[in-house]
């Protein structure tokens, strides 16, 4: 296919060569490709060669070409101040600033000097192709070709096709964009396409929580790296991205779909309008240590380190409940030296616990993690029991029931006149209200939740909820348990799904809005998510993993607490479910699992 691209595609033009299109340059340079570009005038050509040229040198510092390599690859590079220059290109990228006007003026420009049968490409993220495409006499021939940035690394091309732009003209772009090591994803003329529409109200949400005081840009981006797995916390890729360029995508997307959740937070534009725009100015939410740099200073979101002392004396901790996120707590709670009793309703229900506790510490034990005789000291502090009595001298109890408002009322309300006076009673639940559990008890000011994630004894986030009830000791004890049995904690206030939950599942009913309007497939928006923005897995794969029924539950206590139209589940999410279509644990939901 390389070879039958090659004859079709066998010199590219680049428009505009700051670090997207240095990026894109060299990537195709880099292929055997020759490349042309243009920029303003004289300095900025001069300026886009040394963007290539410090690209290629730190591949052969870090040994990833050689240096006939980079110079082959600089060979085949010719810049211009002059658009004549793009006379013979068979394929020409605009990468020109993500302003429309600026755009049209560009392809109006490429369109007096490109051959008739050249086909012209935006790299626009978030503007519509067809508003560019019409400053051509051949908008047939135009399509969108977003790379992602660092060009020459990120491996996803958005292809955009509008109305009109040919089949074949499409079929080139994607086998040229597979020629080069792309993957390729051909998705209509929206704005924002897959990746930006689904990642930027995600992170407009994250920059809501920091603007109204929920939680520190520092907890935020930590829940959200240890608990969803993301290579990135929201607010620091919005740093990252750029505030400015943040707000020209979100104003851009906003405008189409009149959601306000795709309005960009007023905060954004106060931090535009002061030139605080992120990593590339030195200081953006977070502060930097010089312009472009990633290190990070500390400031006033920056939290003090629990104090051990506050908990020098405790030496137990009670578990309520049997099930796998009970089991990981207790494995946890004693691998860290607490002494732990597990209450369930049956006897064989809390020895079933010690049981799944034994099993996942001998998977340790096969892999050297762990010694023999750590697993059987770890054992040794587990104590089955079903009396609650046998918590009165608990430390801290931490509830892991079934998710049942009722239930833990009545077992907050039952566990009261049982624990000592200065023990703390916690809650691991995801999304209902810690306070309500809190005044079923004697002591509200001594609840607190303790979100664990499952599985609990890999995952090392913990949301630590604070109701307006909680003492601010109960608050630092809290925080120096966790921080003692090997996990992190961040701190938020009691609403409905937390940090991680509130972001990353309208995030995910967000994708399946998508899928139902026949945008794009499954497949590719799980593509595009993994290779576009870097996560884990797409928002299918996951939904597929968390449970339809989960998702869709969670859904509904979002919508109940915001009450937003745009927090409403998504019809398919619903029909999938009701027809017993609930992921991986039934066979099938968004896939077919054998």
């Amino acid at each position: 296919m390389a070879e039958q691209v090659l004859d079709k595609i066998r010199s590219v033009g680049v428009v505009g060569c700051g670090t997207m299109g240095a990026g894109i340059a060299e990537i195709v340079a880099r292929n055997g490709i020759e490349v042309r570009f243009v920029d303003v005038d004289e300095v900025a050509v001069e300026a886009g060669y040394e963007r290539i040229r410090g690209s290629l040198e730190r591949q052969v510092q870090r040994e990833r070409i050689d240096g006939d390599e980079r110079d082959a690859i600089l060979g085949r590079i010719e810049g211009s101040a002059g658009w004549e220059i793009l006379s013979t290109c068979d394929l020409i990228v605009e990468a020109v600033p993500e302003v429309l006007e600026l755009k049209q003026r560009a392809f109006s420009r490429i369109d007096e000097h490109a051959r008739p049968d050249a086909i012209i490409a935006t790299n626009t993220s978030s503007l519509p192709v067809m508003d560019i495409a019409v400053h051509t006499t051949r908008p047939n021939r135009v399509l969108g070709f977003h790379f992602f940035n660092p060009a020459p690394v990120m491996k996803l091309i958005e292809l955009v096709r509008t109305v009109i732009t040919d089949e074949s003209v499409v079929e080139t772009a994607r086998e040229f964009a597979e020629s080069i090591g792309k993957v390729p994803v051909v998705v209509g003329d929206r704005r924002g396409f897959i990746a930006n529409q689904l990642l930027f109200p995600y992170l407009n949400q994250a920059v809501w929580m920091v603007e109204g005081g929920y939680a520190t840009k520092d907890d935020i981006d930590a829940a959200m790296r240890f608990g969803a797995g993301l290579p990135m916390g929201p607010i620091a890729l919005t740093d990252l991205v750029g505030v400015d360029t943040f707000v020209g995508i979100m104003d851009a997307i906003h405008s189409q779909f009149e959601d306000t959740r795709f309005a960009p937070r007023p905060i954004l534009g106060q931090l535009a309008a002061a030139a605080f725009t992120g990593r590339k100015s030195g200081r953006g939410f977070y502060r930097y240590e010089a312009p472009g740099s990633s290190r990070t200073l500390a400031d006033a979101d920056t939290r003090p380190a629990p104090d051990p002392a506050s908990i020098a004396g405790w030496t137990s901790v009670g578990v309520l409940g049997t099930g796998t996120m009970a089991s990981g707590i207790a494995e946890v709670c004693a691998k860290a030296g607490f002494e732990v009793v597990v209450r369930g309703r049956s006897r064989d229900k809390a020895e079933a616990v010690l049981a799944r506790v034994a099993k996942s510490l001998q998977r340790m034990v096969d892999k050297g993690r762990v010694t023999g005789e750590d697993m059987v000291a770890t054992l040794g502090r587990i104590r089955p029991t079903i009396d609650l009595e046998d918590l009165a001298d608990c430390d801290l109890v931490i509830e892991a029931v079934a998710e049942d408002l009722d239930v833990k009322r009545e077992l907050f309300g039952a566990l009261a006149p049982i624990l000592k006076p200065d023990a703390l009673l916690t809650t691991t639940t995801s999304s209902l209200p810690v306070v309500t559990c809190a005044m079923a008890t004697d002591r509200p000011e001594k609840v607190i939740g303790l979100h664990f994630f499952n599985p609990a004894a890999i995952m090392k986030l913990v949301e630590i909820v604070t109701t307006v009830r909680t003492d601010p000791d109960v608050v630092e004890q809290a925080r120096a348990f966790v921080e003692r049995i090997g996990k992190v904690g961040v701190l938020c206030g009691d609403r409905a799904g937390f940090i991680v939950n509130t972001l990353l599942f309208p995030y995910l009913n967000d994708a399946v809005k998508m899928l139902e309007s026949h945008y794009a497939t499954a497949e590719e928006i799980d593509t595009a998510m993994k290779l576009g923005c870097g996560y884990p897995m797409g928002p299918f794969e996951l939904m597929d993993v968390v449970g339809l029924d989960i998702t869709l539950a969670i859904m509904e206590r979002l919508r109940d607490e915001y009450r937003q139209p745009s927090y409403e589940a998504a019809p398919l999410l619903r029909h999938l479910v009701d027809a017993g279509f609930l992921g991986r644990k039934a066979g099938r939901g968004f896939y077919v699992y054998t």
